[in-house]
């Protein structure tokens, strides 16, 4: 995933959410380097999508991250999502949905990506099910080119089937962790995020 940087309050609607997409993917994909901390460290910290429940989670994840090294970063990331083993947080949907991974929930996932033409690059080793690939999937239904595919309908039942119904107890699970600081602010700000994009889909009902 190439570093992209962070949100301008600038930028229109659509786009501010297919970045902050973007963001959340790779922050919760790996250890974010140091380009991309660096972007993050500059960006303003009005809210990066219009309205102001966002401005202040998004103020509180910028501020930390300009106030821990990086080494504290990507050390707290290990800490608690990889390491050798069972991690201290999952970022897969199976296990929050169904307590296993690879479950039903994964089967159900990868079914309504083939129907959207989509598939798991081979080099990526986790499944489909992993927070940060949802939220690629969730950038390319906003900002692909194919109407067909790209549009506000597939979104909402995108969505609403495989994120809204675990993204708050993943990001409880973190916010819980006594060594979450940078990664608790960033739960914090996906919650909020996610609160903001439920309610936006539930307008369009």
């Amino acid at each position: 995933m190439p570093d992209r940087i962070p949100i301008s309050s600038a930028l229109d609607e659509e786009t501010a959410r297919a970045e902050v997409y973007g963001l959340l993917a790779q922050l919760f994909y790996a250890p974010p380097t140091p380009a991309l901390l660096d972007a993050l460290r500059a960006a303003a910290t009005e809210a990066p999508a219009p309205g102001a429940f966002l401005e202040e989670p998004w103020r509180e994840l910028v501020g930390v991250a300009r106030k821990m090294p990086d080494k504290q970063i990507a050390a707290e990331y290990v800490s608690l999502f990889g390491g050798v083993g069972k991690p201290e947080v999952y970022l897969f949907g199976s296990h929050y949905l169904s307590g296993f991974l690879n479950e039903k929930p994964l089967v159900r996932l990868r079914t309504d990506l083939a129907a959207l033409g989509l598939t798991r690059d081979e080099a990526m080793p986790e499944s489909e099910d992993h927070f940060a690939y949802l939220c690629e999937v969730m950038r390319y239904l906003i900002a692909g080119d194919d109407v067909a595919v790209a549009n506000l309908t597939r979104q909402g039942e995108f969505f609403a089937a495989h994120m809204q119904p675990w993204l708050g107890a993943m990001c409880e699970a973190i916010g819980s962790q006594p060594q979450a600081r940078f990664y608790a602010v960033l739960a914090a700000f996906t919650r909020a995020f996610g609160s903001v994009e439920a309610q936006g889909f539930d307008m369009l009902d």
